[in-house]
């Protein structure tokens, strides 16, 4: 794993530090990278990601109404659909004809799997808001929420069984795991000042990373790709969740809650120990030593403590030195490509790559 580099220590000025806050806008739009795009992958996928989604609306189907309810609810509130996406380019890439049916039942199984951990992730979490919409368990409740999850679980399962190929089956219960084992060490470190970047690049990497590296391997096995690819589509998906998954919590202290579809800020008030947080407080040393402990380790935080927290990491260079962390995954992600066959489907991927870091939400 890449270690973020330190500045030349100096007296830390909080004035200073909202200056540079003001600065942030312009900071991401000078880094020298193409802006990418998910817009590309989208028109390419889209007869395939038809198929997807009605096979989604199809199993989603239930006797018992609030699972239908509930799991509608977060699923037809959009988002990316970035793993399915990647199940359905990987194979594509790899050789599959368009509209196989192997791929589309494994992209409607990531994106059960991924909404299922959402709906457990916002109950454990107690978030506020997903996708724009108000969170689940507040509509529903906390033990509906997590049972409908288990529901789409099952459903994931349905379909990989249905693809015939244990290779995909195994793949995708092994994320399932990872992403649980995940959820756990997160859940014992939370709001723990001295987690290390390794520790956390380990929780990133189980919970975000793995789903996306094994959406993309998935969808290289079932198009019957050689063992060199099938390797290089895992590589490119573990990268690309972690620069994913690191620009998603510099955002958090860099972005609008309109943009993001949640409430900017929301991981500093749930405590939550993320990288910039991390680089913030080792950074501002013992100056602010009581402030991170107060607001992170006791959580007692008043109105002006998100503004105050936004203006250390930023000034203390975390949320650059986040960003600059992502944008090496991403280029560890469109390296991955190398050997891969040229054409519309790789330059998609590529694409999407840069606009992992690039993005605004």
């Amino acid at each position: 794993m890449y270690g973020v580099e330190q500045p030349a220590r100096e007296e830390f000025s909080l004035d200073r530090a909202a200056m540079a806050v003001a600065d942030a806008p312009a900071f991401r739009g000078s880094r020298a990278r193409a802006v990418g795009s998910v817009d590309r992958l989208v028109r390419l996928a889209a007869v395939d990601m038809a198929a997807v989604d009605a096979l989604i609306t199809d199993r989603m189907d239930s006797p018992v109404p609030v699972i239908p309810a509930l799991a509608e609810h977060l699923i037809a509130a959009g988002g990316k659909r970035l793993r399915p996406h990647l199940t359905v380019a990987a194979a594509r890439l790899c050789g599959a004809a368009a509209g196989s049916a192997e791929p589309l039942k494994l992209a409607a199984a990531v994106e059960f799997i991924h909404t299922a951990t959402l709906l457990h992730d916002d109950v454990v979490d107690g978030s506020q808001r997903r996708r724009g919409k108000v969170a689940a368990h507040l509509i529903w409740g906390s033990a509906s929420s997590v049972l409908v999850g288990d529901f789409l679980f099952a459903r994931a399962f349905e379909l990989m069984v249905e693809t015939g190929s244990m290779r995909a089956l195994e793949i995708l219960a092994r994320a399932s795991r990872v992403i649980a084992e995940g959820e756990v060490l997160q859940l014992t470190r939370a709001h723990d000042l001295k987690l290390n970047e390794a520790v956390y690049l380990e929780i990133i990497g189980a919970k975000t990373a793995e789903l996306f590296a094994a959406a993309a391997e998935a969808g290289a096995v079932v198009a019957r790709a050689d063992a060199g690819r099938v390797a290089a589509m895992r590589a490119y998906g573990l990268a690309l969740g972690l620069a994913f998954q690191l620009t998603d919590d510099a955002l958090d202290y860099g972005g609008s809650s309109e943009a993001l579809g949640k409430n900017a800020g929301d991981d500093f008030r749930e405590g939550k120990a993320t990288l910039p947080l991390l680089i913030a407080v080792q950074r501002t040393g013992v100056r602010e030593a009581a402030f991170w402990e107060r607001v992170v380790e006791r959580r007692e935080q008043v109105v002006d403590d998100f503004r105050r927290a936004r203006e250390l990491v930023v000034g203390s260079g975390a949320f650059e030195a986040t960003l600059s962390l992502a944008e090496r995954y991403a280029d560890d992600a469109k390296a991955a490509l190398a050997d891969m066959p040229t054409g519309d489907w790789r330059s998609a991927l590529e694409s999407l790559a840069d606009f992992a870091v690039t993005r605004a939400a």
